[in-house]
């Protein structure tokens, strides 16, 4: 019964006819029935867009595990399925070409953002929120958790869901990716306790050893014609990515392809001793701060 619960569709149903529906339903009827087709035909300057074909929402109550590369619980997508995801941002230039990308075809994302960066850069974090995507957390500085202490892995993590709660000045989604997807049974059962769902990837792009868009685009789409469906592993820090992702998604389109978005059932509940110290680092947070083009800019050189 664990798995009926832990994945649900995000929709609006009578309550009887809901509960009636949840006591018999299997698993896959639970993520099929009633799936909201948002942005089909209905986006701005692009009514053949990718859009999103189904919203898709996780219970992450004891810290489920998605991607079949280490968790094979629970397969929450059909065949020609897909499941965005991007690593490491957000970064000056890469992160705003990549939300044009998939703002120009209406649909959505799961960002796994870093400790630091979210610090160093809130304006973009900012904008990856406002455009609808999910964003999770991915640690403080990308540190390899496997080479680490119990404590200060902990720490690394707990610093990075704090990071983006202060930069966001509000709390993110209850998610969370291991560096180099390395993680150990402690940290396992650690975000159990913690109620963070982990997302590993059901394929990788490894965008991060290209350097032209076109190897981009030629690795996801081999591997989504190899698996039929998948949580793709991506990364906008990284420049080709960037600019390889509108003809990645012209080719999901015209190859058939769906996006499914995932969101949390709950926000993540940070620590609070881990958000003081970061507020106090930047005095006071960023929850209410300009985006440092409208506070100063260059007049003259």
């Amino acid at each position: 019964m664990r798995a009926v619960t832990i994945c649900a569709m995000a929709i609006s149903v009578p309550l009887m006819a809901a509960a009636a529906w949840a006591q018999s339903a299997s698993l896959s009827e639970r993520l099929g029935a009633l799936a909201p087709t948002a942005n089909r035909g209905t986006c701005p300057g692009n009514p053949n867009s990718l859009g999103v074909a189904r919203v898709v929402e996780i219970d992450t109550t004891g810290g489920p595990g998605f991607g079949f590369e280490h968790f094979k619980a629970y397969d929450f997508l059909r065949d020609g399925e897909v499941v965005l995801t991007f690593d490491d941002g957000p970064w000056p230039g890469n992160t705003p070409a990549v939300l044009k990308a998939l703002a120009e075809q209406c649909t959505k994302a799961v960002f796994f953002p870093i400790g630091k960066h979210a610090m160093w850069h809130p304006e973009f974090l900012k904008q990856v929120a406002a455009a609808g995507h999910t964003i999770g957390s991915h640690t403080w500085s990308h540190a390899d958790l496997s080479k680490l202490t119990p404590d200060q892995a902990k720490e690394e993590i707990e610093k990075g869901v704090s990071a983006v709660r202060v930069a966001l000045g509000q709390p993110e989604a209850s998610f969370f990716r291991f560096p180099a997807l390395r993680h150990s049974p402690e940290l396992l059962a650690y975000l159990s306790t913690r109620n963070i769902g982990i997302f590993s990837t059901d394929m990788d792009s490894f965008d991060f050893k290209m350097r032209k868009s076109e190897q981009v685009v030629d690795s996801v789409m081999s591997k989504l014609k190899k698996h039929g469906k998948g949580i793709v592993l991506m990364h906008d820090f990284q420049h080709a990515t960037s600019m390889a992702l509108p003809e990645l998604l012209v080719q999901l389109k015209s190859n058939g392809y769906k996006i499914v978005q995932v969101k949390a059932k709950e926000p993540v509940q940070t620590l609070a001793e881990y958000d003081q110290q970061l507020e106090k680092e930047l005095g006071g947070g960023t929850g209410n701060s300009r985006p440092i083009l409208s506070v100063v800019r260059t007049i003259s050189e």
